[in-house]
């Protein structure tokens, strides 16, 4: 008889749903790295919100106040944490969907949860209520530079802006991102800055190869399989790639245990204790990342360790007999 992956069972066994808040600015990545987790934890567990349905006003009524979706007048928070409520109860909702490539809200439609629910947008852990709704948060935080040229690309091409526009845009949002998305880092449980390699600029783009830092806050639910191992020989004839790792304790109060920052190309043999969790935890194959490869992206490792952190807390929950 197969075994069902304790990941299954700990879902199984609770009355309510699994909230994710994936929060930052909005051309941050926040989308990919939400979509990273739906696929290693399974796309049947998984569905996800986009909380740009949640704005009050479309694009052009937007412009007619002088507002943007960052600010909290042009959110409907109050219908997100009803409806959050409902859906961690398993219950189905009827919401809006905003549209980007028109900039227009059409609905409502009806919306069912899966097991595990992830939040992605501006506000994922806004407000207090949704914060106590979220059991882990998660906030995308890369530098101006890198933001500013994934932004210039994906608005340019996916949702028809001009550069013109593009740059209007980022010059009016900068003071509400400071005063209303940034904040939310304090409430994370794991920050994930990304800034341009030291290896090289141009590696972004060519090879998805980013210097990020996993700012960790001091949380009893880091999966046991997180550690690091390196053969020295097979890393000394055979990697062929720079690579560096650092780690800095918190020097602040601002409830971050310490910060770990990876760049360059890693070798596949470091992570696979993390790997191997994934697999018997949840029955999948995480990617097929570590098969028959030398390299590894910080970004694909991160992608690894964050499932790896939600796995083991929802495992916890279980094993104390807590719902989430």
């Amino acid at each position: 008889m197969k075994r069902t992956p304790p990941l299954l069972s700990a879902l199984n066994a609770s009355d309510s749903v699994y909230v994710i808040g994936v929060a930052g600015d909005s051309g941050s990545g926040k989308t990919t790295f939400a979509s990273a987790i739906r696929h290693l934890l399974g796309d049947d567990l998984v569905s996800t919100i986009s909380l740009d349905d949640y704005h009050l006003y479309d694009r052009k009524e937007r412009k007619k106040r002088g507002i943007t979706p960052l600010s909290p007048d042009a959110n409907d928070f109050n219908r997100l944490e009803e409806d959050v409520t409902r859906l961690r109860r398993r219950l189905p909702i009827r919401k809006m969907v905003y549209d980007h490539s028109t900039g227009t809200i059409t609905g409502p439609y009806p919306f069912h949860p899966a097991r595990i629910l992830i939040l992605e947008g501006l506000h994922a852990f806004f407000t207090e209520n949704l914060r106590r709704l979220c059991d882990f948060t998660l906030f995308v935080d890369p530098d101006p530079d890198v933001k500013k040229e994934w932004k210039f690309k994906r608005d340019t091409g996916a949702r028809g802006y001009t550069e013109k526009e593009v740059r209007e845009e980022l010059a009016q949002r900068a003071s509400d991102y400071s005063l209303y998305v940034a904040p939310q880092r304090r409430h994370a449980t794991v920050v994930i800055g990304i800034s341009f390699s030291r290896f090289g600029r141009n590696l972004g783009w060519e090879e998805n190869i980013y210097r990020v830092t996993l700012s960790l806050s001091p949380w009893d639910h880091y999966p046991p399989g997180a550690s690091l191992s390196f053969d020295f020989r097979s890393t000394l004839t055979s990697h062929g790639r720079p690579f560096s790792l650092f780690f800095r304790p918190a020097e602040s109060r601002d409830g971050t245990a310490g910060s770990f920052e990876l760049d360059g190309m890693l070798p596949c043999t470091c992570f696979g204790s993390l790997a191997a969790f994934l697999e018997e935890t949840t029955g999948r194959d995480p990617e097929n990342l570590l098969q028959d490869c030398r390299m590894l992206t910080p970004t694909a490792f991160t992608r690894l360790f964050v499932c790896g952190c939600i796995v083991a807390h929802m495992l916890s929950l279980a094993d104390t007999g807590t719902d989430s």
